[in-house]
């Protein structure tokens, strides 16, 4: 006996909430994977954000065909169909899925799904290269930590110049009067 409309309606709009979630989708055909390649996938994905969901391509086609920003994904759905909803770290994802692929040497990548853009593999991968936004935000805190650092030393540094002046006034002004008294005995 197959589902009852109830049921499909529920995994479509559980699809749907995933999708809202997630930054990426990557379809992939599994076929020919075991379930425990398929187990070993979903945990090489899971530290990364990443939710591996193998549904019917009906379903999935249900869920984004209203939603403009995952509508491209139809192109890929045929076939065996997996897919990688990528909620927090794109790089990683893309990475543990690649390593995935080198081990099983079963899965074929189909496409991918970004900000409402049909990706091929190679697009996919130079978004992988990306920093992470852990890097992104140590990089930024580096060059603020930067500037600020030099802006101490730069304030710090006007006293200090300040007072070296200060302290050559008496130390000039005893030359000049060492020289006017100079002046004055070579003039008597």
């Amino acid at each position: 006996m197959g589902r009852t409309l109830d049921e499909k309606k529920t995994i479509v709009a559980e699809l749907k909430q995933t999708l809202s979630e997630s930054q990426l989708a990557v379809v992939i055909d599994y076929q020919g994977l075991s379930v425990a390649e398929i187990t070993d996938l979903r945990n090489r994905l899971r530290p990364t954000g990443t939710i591996c969901k193998v549904t019917k391509n009906t379903f999935m086609r249900l869920a984004v065909e209203e939603d403009e920003n995952w509508r491209p994904m139809t192109e890929f759905l045929s076939g065996t169909s997996a897919f990688l909803l990528v909620k927090d770290d794109v790089g990683s994802a893309i990475r543990a899925y690649q390593e995935f692929k080198k081990t099983a040497k079963k899965t074929e990548f189909r496409g991918g799904v970004m900000q409402g853009q049909a990706l091929n593999e190679e697009q996919v991968k130079a978004i992988a290269d990306l920093p992470s936004k852990e890097e992104l935000i140590a990089q930024v805190a580096g060059a603020i930590n930067s500037i600020a650092t030099k802006l101490a030393v730069g304030i710090n540094e006007v006293p200090a110049s300040l007072g070296r002046s200060i302290n050559e006034v008496p130390a000039s002004l005893g030359r000049c009067i060492q020289g006017v008294a100079a002046k004055e005995e070579g003039n008597s």
